[in-house]
């Protein structure tokens, strides 16, 4: 069977008109067993720190925000997501944050890292704090940014979920991206901003074509399906997660209610600190950069 076919994203490279997109930042590929890579971008120098992002998007969503005030104090690898951007993972596998972080720190040992702040954001930031929790000898902190920590029912199982579902999944992804998908999409982008209105840099410089491609939909569809159990997972070891942490929340978040997650697992990690935003969206990273960079800059340096 080819690798397009059993594997999600794809492709393992980007096309023609991909590689001509100027909003498409040129990748590199750490290549993994099972037909699995993590695609990344790297600038910067300093310490190591890893940025990942969240749902809907790929590393450019990083690029454009907290990353051009990272990189002066750090060398920053943004990563693509297993399953997102151009980071394959296996259909039906991989999907779990857990093992998302494993596959991230795959990638970090075999590009020789040494002890990277961990950053993620919202999906990326539940990530972040699972990537702690397993490996917390080999990082120098966690920034979870908006993080996602605890199980609920969310817009994501709702909207995604039933693409996941291995009879007739794949059908219904290919009937919604060719009818409702065109619609839906660009709502929640801006949806996710709020209550702040998208910046023109992010939305001049955004790939959304390449973050809503229907591949990339079936595995937003997987990572819901796989949030339940695996933040289940994640809130009984809080307690025991011994990397430093800092999370950073935003007071007006209506994407991930940051006094059920943020705060909530800030209280149970006993090396966390909480820093609240007044005001701030759930996209925060992207105008308030300086505070994302103090966070890093405290475990980090």
């Amino acid at each position: 069977m080819a690798l397009a076919a059993r594997t999600l994203p794809g492709p393992a490279q980007p096309t023609r008109d991909e590689q001509a997109d100027s909003r498409i930042v040129p990748r590199r590929f750490v290549h993994l067993p099972d037909d699995r890579t993590i695609a990344y971008a790297e600038t910067g120098s300093g310490p190591d720190l890893v940025a990942i992002h969240g749902t809907l998007m790929c590393l450019e969503d990083q690029w454009l925000g907290p990353v051009p005030a990272l990189a002066g104090h750090f060398r920053v690898v943004a990563v693509d997501r297993p399953g997102h951007g151009f980071s394959l993972r296996p259909r039906g596998r991989g999907a779990d944050i857990w093992d998302q972080a494993a596959r991230i720190r795959d990638a970090v040992q075999r590009l020789g890292l040494k002890r990277p702040v961990i950053l993620g954001h919202s999906f990326g930031g539940a990530v972040a704090l699972a990537y702690g929790m397993l490996y917390p000898d080999e990082i120098a902190g966690i920034v979870a940014l908006a993080p996602i920590c605890f199980p609920e029912l969310r817009l994501e199982h709702l909207l995604f979920g039933p693409r996941a579902l291995p009879p007739g999944g794949d059908l219904l992804t290919r009937i919604l991206h060719a009818s409702s998908d065109p619609a839906l999409l660009p709502l929640l982008w801006h949806a996710m901003f709020l209550p702040q209105a998208m910046p023109q840099r992010f939305r001049q410089n955004f790939p959304f074509a390449l973050a809503g491609r229907a591949a990339q939909i079936t595995a937003e569809g997987e990572d819901a399906a796989w949030l339940w159990p695996a933040l289940s997972r994640s809130a009984m070891r809080y307690p025991n997660l011994r990397a430093p942490t800092r999370i950073l929340c935003g007071g007006a978040d209506i994407v991930v209610n940051s006094y059920l997650h943020g705060a909530a697992a800030a209280r149970m990690i006993p090396t966390a600190t909480l820093e609240m935003l007044p005001g701030a969206g759930h996209m925060f990273p992207h105008t308030h950069s300086d505070a994302v960079v103090r966070a890093a800059l405290s475990i980090g340096r």
